[in-house]
């Protein structure tokens, strides 16, 4: 019996994440293992008189691609591409797919190499994303692979992804109008602070945040949501993190990441596993190195680490820092073919400060509500 929540996400996704026009040309793409998702999703964006395009692919076509693909191949852009960057009104990405690790053989130099070969239209994209000229959102389908990741059982993992997404509840959307108007709140005073900094066990980062701009993220571009962002000054990153949590990226997982940063670039990588990899993409291209997102996880649905950032960077209390591209909307300025979220698990241990006062510790909030 085909779960009835599939075709609520849908709807929510398309007639609140998206907002559906009639006449807009919308790309749904995922793997054919989110084919629930992908057609419910078709048939909504008909209802709403959009004109839908759906890319869906096929086991190993990854793996495939990088295992065969010459140097001129990594770095082909089809024409295609380029039209759906400049002129597609909405697009919707479903993840999840067979086998998360499908890549974790690949060659970190490949990766790379195929990332940054997309740096200016992946520039274009956010651009785009940030005037609001282009709707985007990006969601994930339960799947056995993911569930795994998660050590759930698929019913487990399917109950979890639909609980983060208030979808049990009888109005979903009404529920995320609440979350967008509570997050108001907390974006009006972030937006009066200078300085955040991060404090705790192996960590100790200060940011500059001053004239950021600090973004309500309430189910529009992510599904399901629950964070505040900021780009930092591209410069102001000073002193050190360790991440107790995997960076994930890829389908890599990268153990016990240990960052160092002055004047705002990572000076130093280490980790216990995957250190060549982290390091490759950080040498990408010059932005890399840099910092373009600084986030409160707001989401207290979500609890508990199941190795997907979809999900782990909003857990209500951690923070996450992503590496790489800033979003234009936030006022950063970093440019780079990689944004990589990493997320410190803040809930023990930890003060975070915001013009030198503390402003959540351990997870909860002293001087704005983060957590109630």
């Amino acid at each position: 019996m085909a779960d009835s929540r599939v075709e609520k996400l849908a709807k929510v996704l398309v007639q609140y994440s998206l907002h559906i026009k009639k006449g807009d040309w919308v790309r749904v793409e995922g793997a054919a293992v989110a084919e629930d998702l992908i057609r419910a999703a078709y048939v909504e964006i008909l209802k709403a008189g959009g004109n839908p395009m759906a890319r869906v692919s096929l086991p190993g076509f990854g793996y495939e691609f990088y295992k065969h693909a010459s140097k001129e191949q990594l770095t082909f852009i089809p024409p295609t591409a380029d039209l759906e960057t400049d002129r597609l009104d909405a697009s919707l990405s479903i993840w999840g797919g067979w086998n998360s690790k499908e890549l974790t053989g690949v060659d970190p130099k490949k990766l790379a190499t195929s990332q940054a070969s997309r740096r200016k239209m992946f520039d274009r994209y956010l651009k785009r994303i940030g005037s609001g000229s282009l709707k985007w959102c990006g969601t994930l389908f339960p799947n056995n692979s993911s569930a795994q990741d998660a050590e759930m059982s698929l019913s487990e993992y399917e109950d979890f992804v639909y609980r983060a997404g208030r979808l049990d509840e009888k109005d979903p959307v009404a529920e995320w109008k609440k979350v967008s108007s509570e997050q108001a709140r907390y974006v009006r005073f972030l937006n009066t602070l200078k300085t955040i900094r991060i404090a705790g066990p192996d960590t100790d980062l200060s940011f500059n945040v001053a004239g950021r701009k600090w973004i309500n993220c309430d189910g529009h571009e992510n599904f399901p949501d629950g964070e505040i962002f900021t780009g930092p000054v591209e410069d102001s990153a000073e002193g050190h993190i360790r991440y107790s949590f995997p960076a994930i990226h890829g389908g890599r997982e990268v153990e016990n990441v240990r960052l160092a940063f002055k004047q705002g670039k990572v000076v130093e990588a280490k980790a216990d596993k995957g250190e060549e990899y982290l390091n490759a993409m950080l040498d990408s291209d010059p932005g890399a190195r840099f910092v373009g997102e600084l986030a409160f996880g707001t989401n207290y649905s979500i609890k508990r680490f199941t190795k997907n950032t979809l999900f782990d960077e909003k857990i209500g209390g951690t923070m996450h820092i992503a590496v790489g591209a800033s979003l234009p909307e936030s006022g950063g300025r970093n440019k780079s073919s990689l944004h990589w979220d990493m997320v410190c698990d803040t809930r023990k241990g930890f003060t975070v400060s915001g013009n030198g006062k503390p402003i959540m510790k351990d997870g909860k909030h002293s001087r704005f509500p983060i957590a109630d």
